[in-house]
């Protein structure tokens, strides 16, 4: 674990980002007047969610589907056909 100074993080942001993603360090401490303050660490990705729902059988979407087959009813609702 890494601790520095406030004005050495501002500096060398860039260095010390480099250095989590490198694994070289797993967290770095920022300190005031010596005293940490702040813990940076890498984010952890966090798989995306399963489908709920209609979704999750691809019922929401299929290539087949025909968009255009309530074209005509919801003109007429909309009065744009009589």
């Amino acid at each position: 674990m890494t601790q520095v100074n406030i004005l050495e993080a501002k500096t060398e942001l860039s260095k010390l980002i480099k250095m989590l993603e490198m694994k070289q360090e797993e967290c770095i401490l920022i300190a005031r007047s010596g005293k940490p303050i702040v813990q940076l660490t890498l984010v952890k990705e966090v798989p995306a969610s399963s489908r709920i729902g209609i979704a999750k059988k691809g019922e929401l979407y299929s290539d087949d589907y025909d968009f255009d087959q309530y074209n005509d009813e919801i003109a007429k609702m909309f009065g744009v056909m009589e």
